[in-house]
């Protein structure tokens, strides 16, 4: 069977995105927000817990602590007992309490619309803030989480393990346009159908594009299985992040740059 090409997966992605905009067209965040601020705080406090507990805690953290000012003036052990549900408190603490400072300091307390400022902020990484351009500000960015991570390998869109070369790869073969979306999509359907342990498969909407699926069916393009799959339908396991170097983009955008370090 011949390989699939660079042009034939960009055209294989274009009909994912199709896919996932029919299965999933209302797929957004899950995090509840009114504000660029509490998208920013519930980002940073979503790192290894559900987004349903995440809602749960910050009805209350942010009717105490309404402003970045406020979070950061609170007394570390108020913010702790409130967080503490979502795990890794003290330093989930420690993370959100400074990026508030830095924007009562720096940003006269109003959250940034640049890639470039928002990673300056302490306990804020290139996920975090590719998540509040998009939801927050409505300008593009692909945030990699675990979902994008292990949906996109399985897809065969990445064969990277570090989500910054996720990153690039998806940037590469996706509209700008559609960045934010099919981050939400992939994101919700690794959720509800690619799951780590068990995928349904049988019941997938991508399925007719999937490599995991594809790979044996004759006609079809042979795509090597990415790591964290293994090539057969409802086996595949979880990608890992590799913590490699982290690209930083040029100031006003959120595309993704090549070899430099965040």
């Amino acid at each position: 069977m011949p390989r699939e090409t660079r042009h034939e997966r960009q055209r294989r992605a274009a009909r994912l995105v199709a896919l996932l905009a029919n299965a999933y067209p209302g797929a957004r965040t899950a995090l509840r927000f009114r504000s660029p601020f509490e998208l920013l705080i519930a980002t940073i406090l979503s790192a290894q817990c559900t987004d349903k507990k995440v809602n749960e805690v910050t009805v209350r953290l942010f009717r105490d602590y309404a402003t970045p000012a406020a979070l950061a003036d609170a007394d570390p052990t108020a913010i702790e007992a409130i967080i503490r549900p979502t795990g890794f408190y003290r330093q989930k603490a420690k993370s959100i309490q400074s990026a508030a400072r830095d924007l009562t300091e720096r940003f006269r307390g109003r959250v940034p619309a640049l890639l470039d400022d928002l990673i300056s902020l302490r306990g804020v990484a290139r996920k975090t803030a590719n998540v509040v351009l998009g939801n927050a500000f409505g300008i593009p960015g692909l945030a990699v989480d675990t979902h994008m991570q292990r949906v996109n390998r399985r897809l065969g869109l990445t064969r990277a393990e570090d989500p910054e070369q996720i990153e690039r790869d998806l940037a590469a073969l996706l509209p700008e346009r559609e960045w934010t979306t099919f981050t939400n999509r992939v994101i919700h359907h690794g959720r509800v159908c690619c799951t780590a342990k068990r995928p349904r498969c049988e019941s997938c909407p991508l399925a007719g594009e999937c490599p995991q699926l594809m790979i044996s069916a004759p006609g079809k393009f042979m795509i090597s299985a990415p790591a964290g799959g293994t090539g057969r339908a409802n086996t595949g396991q979880g990608a890992r992040s590799s913590g490699k170097g982290t690209p930083r983009a040029g100031k006003g955008s959120s595309r993704p740059a090549k070899g430099t370090r965040g």
